[in-house]
């Protein structure tokens, strides 16, 4: 059995050149989901992202059904083998031009938060069952991006949940034995974006146009310590910090949150199904076996040769319990869609609060 180690990886830096590639392509296959490669390299456990390529992926029709088909090939597309080898070629390439050719994991975009996939899991699993390992998973929110906040996060497995994935153990009696649980899926690391000195110089030293009114000189010497970006007038009116219109982003990630509660609410039915049938059987086997030692107390009264008494083996056949890693991928995910609901709720019900007295003027 493999022994997986906690991760010496303690955090996450990326360029905001492999950002502004894995937005690029994200936006451009929208809906569909975007995979590719992550190149850099691990420097006293911080893993440094120096680089991105994207994933070629199959064209396949959008008619007759496959539009589906061609979402899953876009998911699983990090682990197929034709990926793999143009992956080795793209990193061969890097590697003669001096670029940081280390390969440090895979990139994946998805909408509202829906990523606790089997696809997510087989990906990841497929880069982190290495001894040795340094890889993450970064995830790319496109439709949290589309507000003006970036989103992006980078995640591994753990250790406990690789072991039962490697050895397929997802029924209740492992789970309870391991103590996993659905929080236990995956670790986040803090990420940073990092840009180089000589771009941010280059920011810095960006020409602007010479001011076409007389400067004015610094009134005190305290002027001249203020940072001149900062806002003049911190009061102003800023109008929108008071619409009280509920989120479109809230209302979608509702939605989602009941499916995937309903989709919980489905494992759970087919596990009591699974119950239900094993004891009928096992009420079975418990009443022939009665028979059988009743039989054979009569034939040794007889002095008749015992018939066997473990011929139920051959006789009933005990359903197979249905694995439980579904379950707990779904819990993961209603989990990230409630603190989805959490942190588009924060703002709103502060104005609410605010407001509440002009809302209803009787009460209070």
């Amino acid at each position: 059995m493999a022994d997986f180690k906690e991760s010496p990886l303690k955090a996450v830096q990326i360029e905001a050149l492999v950002v502004m590639k894995i937005i690029k392509h994200s936006s451009q296959t929208f809906p569909t989901v975007a995979t590719g490669s992550l190149v850099g390299m691990d420097v006293n456990g911080t893993l440094q992202i120096t680089n991105t390529f994207p994933f070629p992926t199959v064209d396949v029709p959008a008619t007759d059904g496959h539009q589906d088909t061609a979402a899953n090939l876009a998911a699983a597309a990090p682990r197929a083998k034709a990926n793999i080898v143009y992956q080795n070629e793209m990193i061969r390439c890097l590697r003669e031009v001096n670029v940081d050719a280390n390969n440090v994991g895979w990139y994946t975009s998805t909408s509202m938060g829906n990523f606790v996939n089997a696809n997510t899991i087989e990906n990841q699993f497929f880069y982190q069952k290495e001894m040795n390992e340094r890889t993450v998973a970064l995830v790319h929110d496109v439709s949290r991006s589309v507000q003006g906040s970036l989103n992006v996060r980078a995640y591994r497995l753990s250790p406990s949940f690789m072991i039962s994935y490697k050895e397929n153990k997802f029924t209740t009696d492992s789970l309870q034995k391991s103590g996993l649980r659905y929080q236990d899926i995956f670790v986040e690391l803090p990420l940073t974006v990092h840009n180089s000195h000589i771009l941010t110089s280059l920011l810095h030293q960006l020409p602007t146009s010479p001011p076409k009114e007389e400067l004015q000189f610094p009134p005190s010497l305290a002027a001249l310590k203020q940072d001149p970006n900062a806002p003049r007038n911190p009061l102003a009116p800023n109008f929108e910090s008071l619409d009280l219109s509920i989120d479109p982003f809230l209302e979608k990630s509702c939605d989602l949150l009941l499916e995937s509660i309903e989709n919980h609410h489905t494992e759970l039915n087919n596990h009591q199904y699974y119950q239900r049938s094993l004891a009928r059987e096992q009420t079975k086997i418990s009443a022939w076996q009665s028979k059988r030692k009743s039989e054979n107390v009569s034939r040794a009264a007889a002095k008749q040769p015992l018939l066997p008494e473990d011929e139920w083996q051959r006789l009933f056949k005990l359903p197979q319990e249905p694995s439980r890693l579904e379950l707990l991928l779904n819990s993961r995910q209603v989990e990230q869609y409630a603190r989805q609901v959490d942190g588009f709720t924060a703002g709103v019900s502060g104005k609410m609060f605010a407001v509440k007295s002009n809302l209803l003027p009787n009460e209070g």
